[in-house]
């Protein structure tokens, strides 16, 4: 059965905060403890029907890409004592995304074809098709609203506001590209092209720390490298792995996150299917094949508490 929510009780629990995917327990004061649903999200809003295995495919890509990247950044994970369960460190959140596109797709596509050639601050040149690839990835942000939409934000106004400190900012940026540059090349020995990606961070001991998930299908867009330039030249849409086909689905449905829509009705074959698609996305990207995982709550819940006990 999907796992829509949790309700668990831990010892040392302090705190528990339910976000748009994943369910967070406070432990003491150091820990957190985030428990991947298979709620599902599009234009920030939850979706009324969970996607079977989605927790445990984005919290196992997350982890594996996570313990790569120590070279580049630390990062929050300390444990997966389950597949749909991370355990790390308490981090300070800075209150921006930082999303880098090394493609002219998606949001940034719908903003460039409504005529607008500066996007986050960013100049963008003309003359661009959809998908094609930018000269250089670029960093557009967005604000990490607590409720409601992310904002595209520029690195000037994040300054400016004093969302970030300049020299921190600075610093994520760095990491960002250099995340960016470990993802492309990671992807491309898999056959894939990284389109763009988020990735947030937050301070942990006075240190930047990446948090959260990374390079997973909610988070990141891929194609499929065989066939790109093909494609692009016919004016084809890409072969892609990512999320945005659930964007594409709910927009030909009339749906796409403002006031007074309504989220059309998900069939048992619409959720089939975007299981199905999360299962290609985890083996294309990992090379390995995708085993569900059928624990209970209850054997879930077990294991989190061994695994505390043990930090």
């Amino acid at each position: 059965m999907p796992v829509a929510e949790t309700h668990y009780q831990l010892p040392g629990q302090t705190g528990f905060y339910r976000g748009k995917v994943r369910d967070v327990y406070s432990i003491g004061e150091d820990l957190l403890v985030m428990v991947a649903s298979d709620r599902i999200s599009a234009f920030d809003v939850v979706l009324p029907r969970p996607i079977p295995y989605k927790g445990q495919i984005l919290n196992q890509i997350a982890a594996g890409f996570l313990k790569q990247v120590q070279h580049i950044v630390p990062v929050w994970l300390l444990q997966t004592p389950d597949p749909r369960v991370a355990i790390g460190l308490r981090c300070q959140p800075y209150k921006v995304e930082m999303v880098i596109r090394g493609y002219l797709t998606g949001h940034a596509w719908r903003e460039y074809s409504s005529g607008k050639r500066t996007i986050c601050g960013v100049q963008v040149p003309d003359g661009l098709r959809e998908h094609d690839p930018f000269p250089e990835p670029i960093i557009t942000p967005t604000t990490k609203a607590s409720e409601g939409h992310d904002e595209d934000i520029s690195k000037e106004e994040i300054i400016a506001r004093g969302i970030v400190p300049e020299a921190e900012y600075l610093q994520m940026e760095t990491i960002t590209r250099q995340l960016f540059a470990f993802g492309t090349r990671y992807a491309a020995a898999q056959g894939l092209i990284l389109v763009d990606t988020k990735y947030e961070f937050g301070v942990h001991n006075g240190n930047i720390m990446l948090m959260d998930e990374i390079h997973t299908p909610d988070s990141s867009r891929y194609f499929y490298a065989a066939g790109y330039e093909d494609r692009q030249a016919a004016g084809e849409p890409q072969k892609q792995l990512s999320k945005e086909f659930v964007r594409e689905w709910l927009i030909s449905h009339g749906f796409m996150g403002k006031e007074g829509q309504l989220i059309p009705d998900m069939t048992d074959e619409v959720v089939l299917n975007i299981s199905e698609r999360y299962q290609e996305l985890y083996q294309q990207v990992t090379g390995n094949s995708f085993v569900p995982d059928h624990s209970s709550a209850e054997e879930t819940e077990s294991r989190i508490i061994d695994a505390l006990k043990k930090l």
